[in-house]
């Protein structure tokens, strides 16, 4: 008699609600609105709170990304695949953006949210921070993406925070290493282990997460008012439901395409979602990203190329602020602006909208600079939406985040690697399965890397 098989072994319970991450991020935000509501000095007071806990993210951004972009390439079995899948990640990048914009357009004609305003642009005076965003993009012509591309320091690039200089010296640098053959595999080593101790960093720093989210939001409602929200209600309404349209419209639609649902796909980030929503910052739930794209089992490679890069390239919330808040601009100050104008507008923010992530201000300086290179449309008009401004920057840094995740699945499916049923099953279970073939080979190895990824995912 045969003996019996032994039982499968019981899947892993999961975390009770309440010690999951994402529930105190969202208790955190909830206090914090209604801090700033009934307290508003406190709420202001709170302000470094938040600042702080998106500083120290901040401080682990660049050597994520260039640890990330070294391994990924130092992962792949030829430098060809690397320039292939940068290529793809650009085109898609183009397309994503283009299909914002003309959405943004296309809402702000029909519903024409500045009309009646008539503000006059000659009584419109650039104060503050206003003023020195109007004054930065005036300075940045319509092609300085590219010429910022290359860092005049390396250690600038890492010091100033800038991702897409960062980048370009990473993937120079995973170039380099994997074309030295031995002589370069302890560093690609010595790159894995020290990703598993900046993870372990990143992770006692998101401890502190509910915290940073409090802070920033009782900071928010506190100095700017609900109020101030009320005033513009219009155009903020358009923004968020235009978004919100892009997103399961648009980014469900090629979701659907691939075979992967849209809204589990959302909710499996729900994490992420949150920790953006109570910072106001894309980049506090960048490597948590990564790691969960990794946890769906998209390559290591793609992953590493394909998010850091769409923080610069792939803004589609920034593209549908900027020709919604061009266009209302226009309408407020009865300025004439037709089809062709629109399109000019456009064609300049196809380009303005790039290169401008992890930038204090990015989107008033590229609104800013759109302006000022066509100059159909006066620059002194953002005054009337820069009070309003603090409340859309969530609405953009949560769409981008939608955007960057749609934008790597694509990549992977157009590489061909991309395991649709693997994906659909980690959404489901919400298991994270990051161990995967990194092409026709065997599946690779697990490194402190891939614990930690898996880790991240949870």
């Amino acid at each position: 008699m045969a003996p019996p098989a032994p039982a499968a072994p019981a899947p892993p319970h999961a975390r009770p609600w309440n010690r999951q991450l994402y529930f105190w991020v969202l208790t955190a935000i909830v206090s914090g609105i209604l801090t700033g509501w009934l307290w508003p000095a406190a709420g202001v007071a709170l302000g470094p709170v938040g600042t702080t806990f998106v500083a120290a993210i901040k401080m682990l951004i660049t050597p994520i990304v260039f640890l990330t972009v070294v391994a990924g390439i130092g992962s792949v079995d030829s430098l060809g695949r690397v320039g292939r899948v940068g290529l793809k990640a650009l085109a898609y990048f183009q397309a994503g953006t283009l299909l914002a914009l003309l959405l943004g357009l296309l809402a702000v004609n029909v519903f024409q949210p500045g009309a009646g305003v008539h503000a006059h642009p000659g009584d419109l005076r650039l104060e503050g921070d206003a003023a020195q965003y109007v004054k930065e993009g005036a300075d940045r012509s319509w092609w300085h993406f590219l010429t910022d591309l290359v860092p005049t320091s390396s250690v600038g690039a890492f010091a100033e925070g800038n991702i897409l200089q960062v980048i370009f010296f990473s993937v120079l640098f995973g170039v380099a290493l994997k074309t030295v053959g031995p002589t370069g595999e302890p560093i690609a080593d010595g790159v894995t282990r020290l990703s598993a101790v900046v993870f372990k960093i990143l992770h006692y720093v998101m401890l502190a997460a509910p915290i940073g989210a409090f802070g920033a939001m009782a900071y928010t409602i506190g100095k700017y008012g609900v109020s101030t929200l009320t005033s513009l209600g219009r155009l903020v309404g358009l923004f968020y439901g235009t978004s919100l349209l892009f997103v399961v419209v648009i980014l469900g639609g090629i979701t659907a395409l691939l075979g992967v649902n849209i809204f589990r796909l959302l909710r499996h980030l729900r994490e992420e979602f949150l920790l953006v929503l109570g910072t106001s910052s894309s980049e506090s739930a960048l490597p948590r990203l990564m790691g969960k794209l990794e946890g769906l089992g998209v390559r290591r490679d793609i992953v590493g190329l394909t998010v850091p890069t769409g923080y610069s390239f792939n803004l589609d919330g920034s593209s549908i602020y900027l020709s919604l808040a061009a266009v209302y601009i226009a309408q407020a100050t009865d300025t004439p602006l037709g089809i062709g104008g629109q399109l000019g507008l456009l064609a300049v923010m196809l380009l303005t909208s790039k290169g401008s992530g992890g930038i204090t201000g990015a989107g008033f300086i590229a609104l800013a600079a759109t302006l000022s290179t066509v100059g159909t449309v006066p620059a002194a008009g953002i005054m009337l939406i820069f009070g309003i401004d603090k409340f859309m920057s969530e609405c953009r840094a949560l769409t981008n985040l939608a955007g960057n995740t749609v934008a790597t699945l694509v990549v992977a499916r157009w590489e061909g690697v991309l395991d649709t049923a693997r994906v659909n099953r980690v959404l489901r279970t919400g298991r994270p399965e990051p161990d995967v073939p990194e092409g026709p080979e065997a599946p690779r190895k697990s490194a402190p890397a891939d614990r930690r990824t898996d880790r991240l995912a949870r």
